[in-house]
């Protein structure tokens, strides 16, 4: 069997910002439901643990494999590495594998700008003046930070990206790189969550990143960066006050740690927050005084959706 197989550099080709964003909206508007969506697998592995996440509709089939090592920084490679192998629902039969790192980098940028386009177009039944150039502030500066800076230039063009990170030196090489792309961000402080219209942590901190009574009234703060229940990128204070969206209801009650403990699962299985096919179809409304929290956590059914628009747009080796 000769598969072909779809670098980074062929995914990222075939996968563009606004395309990706299209086609996971029109998955959810036509084929996904985030509550059908199959729960991430963990196993041991000699130096961390393997982590599955299978999908599949009525065309495709498929399962993302990643390696977790933390070791790995340290020596020079990447932590999570991995691949993805699509197949044809029909059959059963392989189609393709491609690189799962830069699958992951690019449907998480793509999900959360696809959920803060429309929380911000939502109708909050009062008047909440918005700068034409919206105020975006990033948390984090790996590559998803790094992503999530191309896709809200790419989605909110007229926006000012700013990007808040520990080590000032990595703040400064992100800010060059996305220069060499045309990209101006510059470098923010957490003190500026009171005055930004759209906040979007992609960090690995286990602990809250700033006070979520600073965030204004009308914004939106997506957390993104990492799951599990001991995972903390935005305090209690934040969860309480704000409206929610969630990628998925069962995903969120599985591994959302900034919405748990802020609330128990009883406690949000009453509220049945909307999630991103509720969120697409406009059946979320706003309150006119609260923040918008976008929790997000990563789901199979964005690989496959974004593995399949690369297997049929993409140049194939």
């Amino acid at each position: 069997m000769n598969l072909p197989y779809f670098d980074s550099t062929a995914v990222r080709a075939a996968a563009p910002w606004t395309g990706a964003i299209a086609a996971l909206e029109q998955a959810l508007l036509n084929v996904v439901d985030p509550e059908d969506d199959a729960a991430r697998l963990f196993s041991p592995a000699p130096n961390g643990e393997f982590l599955f996440m299978p999908a599949s509709n009525r065309e495709y089939s498929g399962i993302k494999a990643l390696t977790v090592a933390p070791a790995n920084p340290a020596r020079g490679l990447e932590k999570i590495q991995g691949v993805y192998i699509l197949f044809d629902s029909d059959t059963s039969a392989p189609l393709a594998t491609m690189d799962g790192n830069e699958l992951t980098a690019i449907r998480t940028p793509a999900t959360t700008l696809l959920a803060i386009k429309h929380i911000l177009a939502a109708d909050t039944g009062a008047v909440h003046p918005r700068p034409e150039k919206a105020q975006v502030l990033v948390f984090g500066t790996g590559v998803q930070a790094t992503n999530h800076l191309r896709a809200a230039d790419a989605v909110l063009p007229e926006a000012s990206l700013a990007v808040v990170g520990r080590r000032p030196e990595r703040v400064a090489a992100l800010i060059a790189q996305l220069a060499e792309e045309g990209i101006h961000v510059r470098q923010g402080s957490s003190a500026e969550v009171a005055r930004a219209d759209v906040v979007i942590c992609a960090t690995s901190s286990p602990t809250p990143l700033f006070d979520g009574g600073l965030v204004a009234p009308g914004a939106v703060v997506a957390a993104v960066g990492q799951h599990g229940l001991d995972a903390r990128e935005v305090d209690a204070t934040l969860v309480l006050r704000s409206d929610v969206v969630v990628e998925g209801r069962a995903s969120a009650l599985r591994e959302a740690g900034d919405l748990i403990p802020a609330r128990s699962a009883e406690e949000w299985e009453a509220i049945h927050p909307a999630n991103l096919r509720d969120l697409v179809k406009g059946e979320f409304e706003r309150s006119a005084d609260k923040p918008c929290l976008f929790a997000g956590v990563g789901m199979a059914w964005e690989d496959l959706v974004i593995a399949s628009l690369v297997y049929e747009g993409g140049t194939r080796p």
